[in-house]
């Protein structure tokens, strides 16, 4: 057996802390006491080196190690031979590349940490692979002779003979404040190298940020602002890295819209992107990547975009005949508990009166309605709708107009704000214990929240240090560990990986059963939405001047409301059920138009 596994050591450089720790990885390795060196701490060195030759994975200095900082992970030997690049020795190595064909757009699928943005920055041409040779990197003409008779070397020849041109948005957009200078305007006409800068702001709708700077707007509003500004050079490579973060719905699909129009016949565009139906929408094939994060990233070969997306929420890759998820994601659209077992009896009902709010020139209308514990509704609207209005005034963060206080219900609120920035020095175990201690430590907490989002791992790190979807699990389960009445998550999904967005759900679905209390959340992931919700409430209107919420009503004509409005139509997945949405104008989106129904549901 051993002869087909090939063996990698990863030492986390973060935790390794040869100076406060008696080594006891290298004094409890049995190869260490045959009197090779298979583990080497010098007094002078930061980190230990683990030899993965001489290494023979019994796995003892992964348990020894007091600071959980080795991973000794096996692979199949087939694998080494596809080995394109490794930072340093101990370190995370990429298993072949995704394969962009001119033309066409290339959606990248996979969890965080698992090389997504190294292959990206590979295909850039900003990083040269160094085939895993980190000590004597090869030239340019072995890397060419290793991708000899593949598709990637002839993207490589023009990568290099034609000196191709990228343009690439970069997955953190809050980094352009720091670097764009002037208004927004002045920035994007010094880009504008296709001279579409006008069509380009109509389609992303920036014509009234013009005058801003960088520094005053939004982040939804700086997201459209740099798929903007991509698409307003001139390239032959163009690379998304996450470009619906903080979009709503319509403007989602409005950029999926404006990435598809960059294609010409001879250029590349390439997308990685966690929202799964914008993703399906977005490209036309797909690569998922799976492996273990921060340790090794495997690419698959490229599939159809349904199969690839498929493959990715089943864990397993046919093609391969190998499993890489224990468990398979699959969207069944559940009964809320009160109908499936007829007991609508012992679930107390809460009531809210009609409400209207005035905010400076905004006015939100909310029409009355009611919800029962044990419930999660999902708020749709645009940004700019009023929904985190709807959240505050449940709260009682405003006193309503017309004094028509007396008849809102007092609620205990726990609340969940969209952006999570954090300036606290303290780490992830010190916040917890402050803000929820009873709940962290009780085991029902442990292993309904904690354990699922993984929080054990972030436990010794500070929170200022933490990466945006790490902080985002530390935020869901500070909310939902404050004991409350009403939940209310403001875009749980934002900064979470399409894996941990499923998690998430799954954990905010059954924490919010088991406790009997209700939540109400705002999604603008379509999965993720339909995944969670019992009820919905859908906002309508003018955003930013004047709109309405909704009664909660039933998640199929709640979706129908609100695709109506966007005037797009769904169909469902026959595999695993997932929400897909149909190309404008097909045969299946113009039949469901007819019959009105846009959100699709043949159970």
């Amino acid at each position: 057996m051993s002869e087909r596994l090939t063996r990698i050591a990863i030492v986390n450089s973060d935790r390794c802390k040869p100076k406060k720790c008696r080594q006891e990885c290298k004094k409890s390795c049995p190869v260490v006491k045959t009197g090779k060196l298979c583990i080497e701490v010098t007094p002078a060195s930061k980190t230990a080196f683990l030899s993965e030759e001489l290494c023979i994975g019994c796995g003892i200095c992964v348990k020894k190690c007091p600071f959980e900082a080795i991973q000794i992970i096996n692979l199949p030997k087939d694998l080494e031979k596809d080995t394109i690049h490794r930072y340093n020795s101990n370190g995370f190595k990429l298993h072949r590349l995704p394969v962009p064909r001119p033309g066409q757009v290339l959606g990248l699928v996979g969890t965080n940490g698992i090389g997504k943005s190294t292959a990206l920055q590979i295909l850039a041409g900003k990083i040269k692979p160094n085939l895993g040779r980190y000590n004597n990197p090869p030239d340019w003409h072995e890397i060419l002779a290793h991708f000899r008779g593949s598709e990637l070397q002839s993207y490589f020849i023009r990568l290099r003979e034609e000196k191709l041109k990228t343009a690439m948005k970069p997955q953190h957009v809050d980094a352009i404040k720091k670097v764009a200078k002037g208004t927004l305007g002045t920035v994007l006409e010094n880009m504008d190298e296709r001279g579409m800068m006008s069509e380009m702001c109509d389609a992303m709708d920036l014509n009234h940020l013009l005058d801003r700077e960088a520094t005053q707007v939004s982040g939804g509003e700086l997201q459209r602002f740099a798929i903007a500004a991509v698409c307003l050079k001139k390239a032959d490579i163009y690379v998304f890295d996450e470009p619906s973060n903080f979009l709503d719905v319509r403007q989602r699909l409005k950029a999926a819209e404006v990435i598809r129009s960059l294609l010409r016949h001879d250029n590349y565009v390439i997308v990685v992107e966690h929202d799964l139906s914008v993703l399906d929408y977005l490209s036309d094939f797909v690569c998922c990547l799976y492996g273990k994060p921060t340790a090794y990233g495997v690419v698959t070969l490229p599939f159809s975009v349904r199969e690839g997306i498929n493959v990715f929420l089943a864990g397993f890759v046919p093609t391969e005949n190998l499993r890489f998820r224990d468990e398979s994601l699959t969207f069944k659209v559940s009964d809320t508990p009160q109908e499936s077992e007829g007991e609508v009896k012992s679930y107390a009902r809460y009531k809210y009166p009609n409400m209207s709010k005035k905010l400076g020139d905004f006015k939100l209308d909310v029409m009355e309605g009611e919800f029962t514990d044990s419930q999660i509704i999902v708020m749709l609207g645009e940004n700019g709708t009023g929904k985190t209005t709807f959240i505050r005034m449940l709260a009682g963060a405003f006193s309503s107009e017309d004094g028509v206080e007396s008849d809102m219900p007092e609620f205990n609120v726990s609340y969940k704000p969209q952006g999570n920035d954090s300036k606290r020095e303290c780490s992830v175990r010190e916040l917890l214990h402050d803000r929820i201690r009873d709940a962290y430590t009780h085991p029902q907490f442990m292993s309904d929240v904690m354990k699922p989002l993984q929080i054990e791992e972030l436990m010794d790190q500070a929170i200022n240090k933490l990466s945006g979807g790490e902080r985002q699990r530390v935020a869901i389960t500070l909310c939902l560990g404050k004991p409350a009445d009403i939940y209310l998550l403001d875009e749980p999904s934002a900064h979470l990986d399409s894996e941990q967005r499923i998690r998430a759900s799954k954990v905010i679905k059954r924490f919010i059963l088991h406790t009997k209390k209700t939540a109400f959340v705002v999604e603008h992931d379509f999965m993720m939405a339909t995944y969670l919700a019992d009820k919905v409430i859908v906002y309508e209107g003018q955003p930013g001047v004047k709109c309405t919420a909704h009664s909660p009503q039933s998640l199929s004509s709640g979706m129908n409301l609100f695709l109506s409005h966007l005037n797009i139509t769904f169909r469902r997945d026959p595999t695993n059920f997932r929400p897909r949405i149909n190309k404008l104008d097909s045969t299946k989106d113009r039949e469901q138009k007819l019959a009105g129904s846009y959100y699709f549901l043949d159970d």
